[in-house]
């Protein structure tokens, strides 16, 4: 049987070597005959599309809608941007004291790891955003950078060009805040920062605590100095959260050279060689492959990203072999895993928390861009040294009021407050590992949480050093009874706490890290065209919250993608002070 298009130039010239972007045409028409069969035109060949792509970013989290918003805009780039979850319609991802309800929903890619050999074989929810804004659109909005020594350790551990004073110019560039010291902060950047719009008096009652107890106020964590005690400022904008797709990709939507793909699985990437030419995709129930004439960019987060790589045959290749994947690259994807464990301590009170802040009034109040609704949960916190470091924090605590436990998967049942610890920069290193070959198995992850005796010995210590926060005079009047606490300030009590209660703060980075998986322009070893631009890239995970880093990763990759020179921000100096009183 013959197709009646066969002579038709446009359907039967063959295709030039190089696509921009083609799709797979299965079990559709033929355009020029409108045949059914499935044995002509439309059997196992390809038909050019319309529309073409320079760059294709797998992933619209965090770094991929500042990578999409500002690649595109320049009018002479085609730009593809590719999310496995749908739009960020959820009125729980504006209304910021909402976002725990987010857990475990179709917004959710809800990992979680393998059992922890340090917490009982307890396996660890690991909630990750999956729609437009990633873990930015779930997460607790708050705005920390990490600490100066951060960014100047990647670049010994091989990552030129990444340190503090070259890094500092891309957080002010993404910056919107509506306060802070020039030297550090931006004004007209598209990620909105303010300070909290909740102020709720139980926070400021925990912080009236931590000055008791020796810290310092400190009114910008992200200024001269990170060490002390106050209110974090949160990426926000009249009290409304501003994730990533809030504040660079929704506000260019319409331009005509941008295409955002969502509720898209990638199954793999395409090369020609070692040369990355193309994404194959599933959508709508439909297999699609895309072709990138520049480049394609990796942006699906320290899980998603080395899961891609390795589906694709780039990573260890003693792994990818018993899933018969061919080897592209032999590359450690998917090791160094590190993350910030997490440890709530609840107590109950009388006074009024955000549990029940649903009232008219407080609905209101919402409206206006304030009251409990606008809440992170998380309002304050603290950086400090359990080693007295002057500068240099290896902990955080979080301030909270209200009852915060079962990783945050239970509804508040009584008025609390709560304060968590966290370990800034922990020694120990998990891994991210394929479970099968399909692309929709989620991967294994081995976080390995407390394996070296040096992060046991920094918990227990900030364990103790928050618990006497938590006695301090001024908060016994609003404890009612403790809720979820150690038992004593014993050793065997704090460790048995830590193993039924810690989680994790969320925090996945380094498993693609510069030096190790990709160079510090953020290219793939051994391949061409290919690059990744996430949280994955860091060497070391920084000391705080990590949203700001990833934002301002993919703000210096754009220099870098554009050909820009460097650039440095002016010497600036680390004031040594921030340290508990008593030290």
């Amino acid at each position: 049987m013959k197709c009646k298009g066969e002579n038709n130039p446009a359907l039967t010239t063959p295709p030039k070597p190089r696509y921009d972007f083609i799709i797979t045409a299965r079990g559709t028409r033929c355009p020029a005959c409108k045949s059914d069969s499935a044995e002509i035109y439309m059997a196992d060949i390809v038909a050019q599309a319309i529309q073409g792509f320079d760059y294709i970013i797998v992933g619209a989290g965090s770094a991929g809608c500042v990578l999409a918003g500002r690649l595109s805009e320049d009018p002479n780039l085609r730009v593809a941007v590719l999310e496995a979850g749908g739009p960020d319609d959820a009125p729980e991802i504006s209304m910021p004291v909402a976002f725990p309800q987010l857990f475990k929903t179709k917004y959710d890619w809800d990992f979680a790891t393998e059992p922890e050999q340090s917490l009982g074989k307890r396996r660890v929810y690991l909630p990750r955003g999956r729609t437009l804004g990633g873990s930015s659109a779930m997460n607790a909005m708050i705005y920390i950078r990490g600490n100066p020594i951060d960014f100047d350790g990647w670049v010994d551990e091989g990552a030129p060009g990444w340190s503090y004073r070259e890094i500092l110019p891309h957080f002010i560039r993404s910056e919107g805040n509506e306060r802070g010291d020039r030297r550090y902060h931006g004004r007209s950047g598209p990620l909105a920062v303010q300070d909290g719009r909740s102020m709720h008096p139980l926070v400021d009652h925990l912080i009236e605590a931590a000055v008791s107890s020796g810290y310092r106020l400190n009114p910008d964590f992200n200024g001269a100095l990170q060490l002390g005690v106050g209110r974090f400022q949160l990426t926000q904008r009249n009290g409304v959260r501003c994730s990533a797709a809030s504040g660079y990709l929704h506000p260019v939507r319409e331009r005509t050279n941008l295409k955002v793909f969502t509720d898209t699985l990638v199954l793999r990437l395409l090369f020609e060689g070692r040369q990355a030419t193309g994404v194959s995709i599933e959508r709508h129930g439909r297999t699609e492959t895309l072709f990138a004439e520049r480049e394609i960019i990796l942006a699906a987060g320290a899980y998603g990203s080395p899961q891609i790589l390795m589906l694709s045959g780039i990573g260890p290749a003693d792994e990818l072999g018993p899933f018969g994947i061919p080897v592209v690259v032999d590359l450690p994807v998917g090791t160094n895993l590190q993350d910030h464990p997490l440890l709530p301590m609840s107590y109950l009170t009388d006074a009024k928390s955000l549990s029940g802040a649903v009232s008219p009034e407080d609905v209101a109040l919402f409206k206006q861009g304030r009251g409990p609704l606008t809440s992170n949960i998380a309002e304050a916190g603290v950086f400090l040294s359990t080693r007295g470091h002057e500068s240099v924090p290896d902990c955080q605590f979080e301030m909270a009021p209200a009852m915060y436990f079962n990783e945050g998967l239970s509804a508040p049942s009584d008025h609390a407050f709560t304060m968590t610890t966290t370990l800034l920069k922990p020694t120990s290193r998990g891994r991210v590992t394929l479970r099968s070959a399909r692309p929709d198995a989620k991967p294994r992850i081995h976080h390995n949480y407390l394996a070296t005796t040096q992060d046991r010995a920094t918990f227990i210590a900030s364990v103790r050093l928050a618990m006497d926060i938590l006695a301090q005079p001024n908060l016994s009047k609003f404890q009612r009874a403790p809720f979820s606490v150690p038992a004593s300030d014993a050793e065997p009590d704090i460790v048995a706490f830590i193993e039924q209660q810690m989680g994790t703060n969320y925090h996945p980075t380094c498993t693609c890290a510069m030096g190790r998986v990709v160079d510090s322009d953020l290219r793939v070893f051994g391949t061409e065209g290919l690059r990744v631009i996430d949280a994955s890239v860091m060497p070391s995970i920084v000391r705080g919250n990590t949203n700001a880093a990833v934002i301002a990763i993919a703000e210096k990759a754009i220099d870098i993608l554009r050909g820009n020179a460097p650039v440095e921000a002016p010497h600036q100096t680390q004031a040594p002070t921030g340290k508990r009183i008593s030290d």
